[in-house]
């Protein structure tokens, strides 16, 4: 149960984040989640949208360098500790998280986080054994902010 994340470099200039977000309105395509990492020259655009290929295939015709990379969506309760479980049950079978960010829609009691594992296989199965539900790219584009 992966979901698909779009990357795309992106440069540090104004008006190039309303042109990515113009290509996205442009193709009817969602933003379910995104976070930048940035330098002084460029950054790096993470999201997670509605339909993934598509925006990727869009986002290339329009001159953007973007590319896929398979996530791990996980269901966190929210309350203390919600997110130290998952950290801990990764740190006891030894797989490196390379990246995390969160996002907004949810089922009510509970936060979602999006993973990037050093091992996203044995971090399903790590979770998939210790009861920690992982929503696939379906279950995001049903979530309704609630």
């Amino acid at each position: 149960m992966l979901v698909k994340q779009v990357s795309v470099f992106i440069e540090n200039t104004t008006g190039r984040l309303a042109q990515f977000t113009g290509v996205l309105r442009e193709a009817k395509i969602d933003i379910v989640a995104l976070c930048i990492a940035d330098t002084v020259d460029f950054g790096i655009l993470r999201c997670i949208v509605s339909d993934p290929d598509k925006a990727a295939q869009e986002l290339k015709s329009h001159g953007f360098t973007a590319s896929i990379t398979n996530m791990v969506a996980v269901e966190i309760e929210d309350k203390p500790g919600g997110l130290a479980r998952v950290l801990d049950l990764m740190a006891a079978e030894g797989i490196g998280v390379d990246y995390m960010y969160s996002f907004i829609r949810g089922h009510k009691g509970t936060g979602l986080m999006l993973f990037k594992f050093a091992d996203n296989d044995r971090a399903l199965k790590t979770l998939s054994d210790n009861g920690i539900p992982v929503l696939c790219q379906k279950d995001i584009n049903e979530l309704k902010i609630r």
